[in-house]
């Protein structure tokens, strides 16, 4: 359209000059001593019209030819660029789809091109650890941390993360500690890693870290610092003394968590720390009711089983059909030789739930009273109920009474 609206503008000028020339006698004298001449006045305005048309067509080409070796090489960086980004595109896609041969081609493609060289390298990387090509991996992650990208921590933790991979997690945690910036994707790889390597304390740091970023609900840091204390209480259970440290140390909202409870009083059973076990106990079944505790508490017999007794027995009104309860009051009431309440209360356990372990306790309580023939009755009905629940077997978490 603008070259149609140029042409038609030329044409009226030169029909406007042809008109004009019709009524133009005039001439122009030219004076360049000792020359002169007389030129017409229409042909003095073809001539300074051509000589403006010639002089700018001129200009033109050469500013043209200035200017194209730059063009020339826009033009082809342009072309660069779109091929890079081309040749990336198709390796991302290669990488998620399974296609790693194709996607390593096209990595290291992109990254010859120049288009984002670490990513290019990462991607690289990534598809030679599908191929378990693990020296051009490495060689493939050194390139990318040589190039200067704005976020350098891209191939130190894309080297972390494939070390972990290879099940290299010390080597992964030491890639890891060059981040610079500690964000919570770097949290949780880094929380993953001092799991595998039972670094416990770390666990209980980052957990709490990733609690306040908002990253782990109030569910998964429940979580995550119950296993890192159960895991620090049993590495302790041949040291008295760091046990005992260890347990005055931790919170008292998680010294009352059941299952934290009933590592701490096994651990303290079997360093012979019964008092320290009861009082384990007594104290987390205040805030929550928990049976294997209860059986715990029915192992631990120390000085004073009267006491045991009792404090067990005020617990029986809130928990009157607890099997594990009654057994353990059966047991204590045993150890005193309280043979007709021991009886009493293995008898109200198996008919709550039966169980070998009550058949066994009822059934040393018999032959301790020369009840030989009664105690054989229990000690086959507890063989025979063991047997019955191997052979059945079907893979339920029924709840057994030990």
């Amino acid at each position: 359209m603008k070259a149609l609206l140029w042409l038609l503008a030329l044409a009226a000028l030169a029909v406007g000059l042809t008109v004009a020339s019709r009524y133009s006698s005039g001439y122009v004298l030219v004076v360049l001593p000792p020359y002169r001449a007389e030129l017409s006045v229409n042909l003095m305005v073809l001539l300074v019209i051509g000589g403006y048309l010639f002089f700018y067509v001129l200009t033109r080409f050469v500013a043209t030819a200035v200017r194209m070796p730059r063009q020339v090489r826009a033009f082809h960086a342009k072309r660069r660029e779109e091929q890079g980004r081309r040749a990336l595109n198709e390796a991302v896609g290669a990488l998620f789809v399974g296609r790693f041969a194709r996607a390593e081609r096209s990595a290291v493609e992109a990254y010859e091109l120049g288009e984002s060289p670490t990513l290019s390298a990462v991607v690289a990387a990534r598809a030679a650890h599908e191929l378990k090509a693990f020296d051009k991996r490495d060689e493939y992650l050194a390139r990318a941390g040589e190039e200067k990208a704005s976020d350098g921590d891209l191939a130190v933790v894309a080297r972390a993360e494939l070390l972990a991979e290879q099940q290299r997690f010390e080597d992964s945690l030491e890639a890891l500690q060059g981040v610079q910036h500690r964000h919570p994707a770097v949290l949780k790889l880094e929380l993953k890693l001092q799991q595998r390597l039972k670094n416990w304390d770390r666990v209980l740091e980052l957990a709490s870290s990733l609690g306040k970023r908002g990253v782990f609900d109030a569910v998964r840091v429940e979580q995550l610092t119950r296993n890192a204390h159960i895991e620090n209480l049993r590495r302790r259970t041949l040291d008295a003394q760091g046990l005992k440290q260890y347990w005055q140390k931790m919170p008292s909202e998680q010294r009352k968590d059941t299952k934290i409870a009933s590592v701490a009083a096994q651990a303290f059973v079997a360093l012979g720390g019964c008092r320290e076990a009861q009082q384990i106990v007594e104290e987390s079944l205040e805030t929550t009711w928990d049976s294997e505790l209860v059986a715990i508490y029915g192992e631990c017999l120390g000085s004073d089983v009267r006491g045991q007794i009792e404090e067990a027995e005020r617990w029986l009104p809130s928990h009157p059909v607890d099997a594990i309860l009654l057994l353990t009051l059966g047991r204590l009431c045993a150890r005193q030789e309280l043979w007709g309440k021991a009886e009493s209360y293995l008898e109200a356990s198996l008919s709550v739930e039966p169980s070998y372990s009550a058949h066994l306790a009822l059934a040393e309580l018999k032959e301790r009273r020369g009840l030989h023939q009664a105690a054989a009755e229990h000690y086959r009905k507890g063989l025979q109920l063991v047997l019955s629940q191997v052979k059945s077997n079907t893979g339920g978490r029924r709840r057994t009474v030990v």
